[in-house]
């Protein structure tokens, strides 16, 4: 429960959420500059969703992601100058600079990766699930998707299998209200995704994305259902601040929409007012995060653009499995 942290546990979940916000700009400055290539998919104005998710996975948990991961990643543990690294390319990127911005994974973290294909990792995130089950252990998964990837088949048919063999494994849909271009309501009969858990009799609730604690104990319900009884699908009602990436018009919605999200509900400033309000923490501790945010932040820019590029022997790397000699 929540009202378990500790004051210190609540501003780091704080200073999480403001590094990431950070990170995300930061990262964007960085693609315009022509510094990091390929897509790049923001999580500005979510933040609260991973940091609240990931503080109530334990460490032997399991993650998967989509794409728009870089959030997830920091809030995971994984170190966020090579997140960044990554993100440029370089050979001290957490995946060797061979995954960039959408193939973040750790072994040591047991996060398993963004990935770029729509839905292409919920039956991955489904069979870790049965792994996990068939050998009667402890652990969850919790298998992070868009609500764009709910109408696809992959999401039914992990769903439908996970609730016959009761596998442990959360379903988390971060909805953050528009798809590549349209909204929601415009691409699903059924806007408010978690009802449909019941055409699997999967146990299902939503929650406000924009309130970490809120997300923090909703996972944490979430995560022991799952152990105990078999899968769950948890809703989380969000926004992103920008498009869906950097390349996208954002024709679908309007600018003034955007600022009325920020002004009333950005999960950053909404924790602050909350933090003060329970006598945590005043506006000079919230500025003396945010200004050792900005030294962190100088150090990751610092440690990416100065990290060297990967061999050209790395081409050949991880492309064959190198079979141990036989004894």
């Amino acid at each position: 429960m929540a009202t378990e942290l500790t004051r210190d546990e609540l501003l780091e979940l704080y200073r999480q959420m403001a590094l990431i916000r950070r990170f995300e700009e930061k990262s964007a400055e960085f693609y315009s500059e022509g510094k990091i290539g390929g897509f790049l998919h923001l999580y500005i104005g979510e933040e609260a969703v991973a940091v609240g998710a990931c503080k109530a996975l334990a460490q032997e948990d399991h993650l998967l992601t989509a794409y728009r991961d870089h959030g997830w990643a920091i809030g995971r543990g994984l170190d966020p100058r090579r997140v960044m690294a990554e993100l440029f390319g370089k050979a001290t990127g957490v995946s060797g600079g061979k995954g960039g911005s959408m193939h973040l994974a750790s072994r040591e973290r047991h996060y398993w990766g963004g990935h770029a294909i729509v839905g292409g990792h919920l039956p991955l995130a489904t069979g870790v699930g049965l792994a996990i089950r068939y050998k009667d252990e402890q652990q969850a998964v919790l298998c992070v998707i868009g609500e764009g990837s709910t109408n696809i088949g992959y999401f039914h048919e992990s769903l439908n299998l996970a609730a016959v063999w009761k596998l442990p494994v959360v379903y988390l849909v971060e909805n953050n209200q528009y798809g590549m271009g349209t909204a929601v309501g415009r691409a699903s009969a059924v806007s408010n995704i978690f009802e449909r858990g019941c055409a699997y009799d999967i146990a299902s609730a939503q929650v406000s994305g924009q309130d970490v604690l809120q997300v923090y104990e909703a996972i944490g319900k979430a995560l022991d259902h799952a152990r105990k009884e078999g899968p769950f699908l948890l809703e989380a009602k969000t926004y992103r601040y920008a498009g869906h990436s950097m390349g996208d018009p954002e024709r679908y919605r309007t600018k003034a929409e955007v600022e009325q999200e920020r002004r009333a509900r950005d999960p950053i400033h909404l924790f602050g007012e909350h933090l003060k309000a329970q006598g945590l923490a005043d506006d000079a501790a919230l500025d003396k995060i945010h200004q050792s945010v900005e030294s962190e932040l100088a150090e990751i820019a610092q440690f990416a653009e100065s990290s060297p590029e990967p061999d050209d022997a790395a081409l050949c790397e991880h492309v064959y499995v190198n079979w141990p000699a036989h004894v």
